[in-house]
């Protein structure tokens, strides 16, 4: 008889959000899986749990590692309660390979539902939430940054994304320079724990704030394209798109072939934008 795994959602802020069968799976674990076992200790302690099973650290670092193992024990029998620092497993936090690999070894998979950042943040945003889709972490590189950004600049759901303090005004600034300094978005630091702010204002505004420096764990939420983007872009946006291409590295030559293909327009049509926009910049100077 094979085991069973746990996927447990942990607070992401307050210790009182966690859900009663938290407390319950994990005092019946026979092993216990975590992000950072230090949290986990603080945690049981904060729900006057006591734990029986055994407890490994399981973290990007040692997850490709650590996974055979605990897939075994999974195979055994063992039943697995998973936990991350803060939400639930496999959502930006380790998991994934873990549930794969119990799935692949015909074991169940179950959860217990918890608290959600991206959730929360929606919620609070003041921004659509009908349709939205979580785009993780940005790339750490300004290039990279950029063009997975390019990739999301006409998608018309709502837009969730996960960053850390030190980079969130680079990615302020990057959203800012892509979807266009008056697209709105929301910006939420330490949900549900004692210094809790969301900040909403357009990108450009947002950007500018976040330059003088922002602290705790930050969820980015940003209105989706209008629907007239979708359509034919006017000049202006066609060499913005350029812009921002070769800001990011890519010759002016391949860049606006690639603006022209995205937009469905000749690529003379975005020559002459880039142009356009070219002379009047030099002319405002």
């Amino acid at each position: 008889m094979t085991g069973t795994l746990v996927l447990a959602g942990t607070p992401i802020g307050d210790p009182s959000d966690a859900p009663p069968r938290l407390a319950a799976e994990l005092a019946a674990a026979d092993l216990v899986a975590a992000e950072d076992t230090r949290r986990l200790r603080r945690l049981t302690q904060a729900l006057e749990v006591t734990l029986s099973g055994r407890i490994v650290s399981y973290f990007e670092g040692n997850e490709s590692a650590r996974t055979p193992e605990l897939a075994e024990a999974l195979a055994g029998g063992a039943r697995v309660v998973l936990v991350t620092d803060a939400g639930m497993p496999s959502v930006s936090d380790p998991g994934y390979r873990l549930v794969a690999a119990a799935v692949e070894r015909g074991v169940r998979v179950t959860a217990v539902p918890g608290p959600s950042a991206v959730l929360t943040a929606l919620a609070v945003s003041g921004l659509p939430v009908d349709r939205f889709c979580f785009e993780g972490f940005l790339p750490r590189k300004q290039g990279e940054r950029l063009a997975r950004l390019r990739e999301a600049a006409e998608e018309r759901r709502t837009l969730v994304y996960f960053e850390s303090p030190h980079r969130v005004a680079a990615s302020l600034a990057a959203m800012a320079q892509v979807f266009g300094e008056g697209r709105e978005a929301a910006v939420c630091r330490e949900l549900t724990k004692t210094y809790e702010q969301v900040r909403r204002g357009p990108l450009g505004e947002l950007a500018r704030w976040a330059a003088e420096g922002v602290r705790g764990e930050i969820t980015l939420v940003v209105r989706g394209a209008e629907a007239a983007a979708a359509g034919e872009p006017d000049a202006a946006e066609l060499a913005r798109r350029v812009a921002v291409r070769e800001e990011a590295g890519e010759r002016r030559k391949e860049a606006i072939a690639e603006v022209a293909r995205e937009a469905g327009v000749p690529k003379r049509q975005v020559f002459d934008a880039v142009v356009a926009h070219k002379t009047k910049a030099d002319g405002s100077r």
